[in-house]
């Protein structure tokens, strides 16, 4: 199966394609997002991202590292690639 690699800090997703995203995630929408040093540098809170979609498009339109990767995406699904034994699955 072929794959196409997305390299998300030099071309990022778009508000649609985040939006077409976070329709047909599997996983929670605010694992999308890294709670990392830099989320927590930004004064961030992880509660404001649960279950709020707009929230989460909303930061990673604006802050592209934060966004949790990989992000697989295959026709009308999508999932985090973490832990990294889901991908074989979901690619298969």
């Amino acid at each position: 199966m072929e794959a196409e690699v997305v390299l998300y800090m030099k071309t990022p997703p778009d508000r649609a394609t985040l939006e077409q995203i976070v329709s047909v995630l599997e996983d929670p929408v605010e694992d999308l997002v890294r709670k990392d040093s830099k989320f927590k540098e930004l004064g961030l809170s992880p509660d404001d991202y649960v279950a709020n979609p707009q929230a989460v498009i909303n930061l990673l339109v604006e802050r592209k590292a934060l966004m949790q990767r990989p992000v697989l995406v295959k026709s009308d699904r999508a999932i985090i690639g973490r832990p990294k034994d889901r991908i074989a699955e979901f690619l298969a």
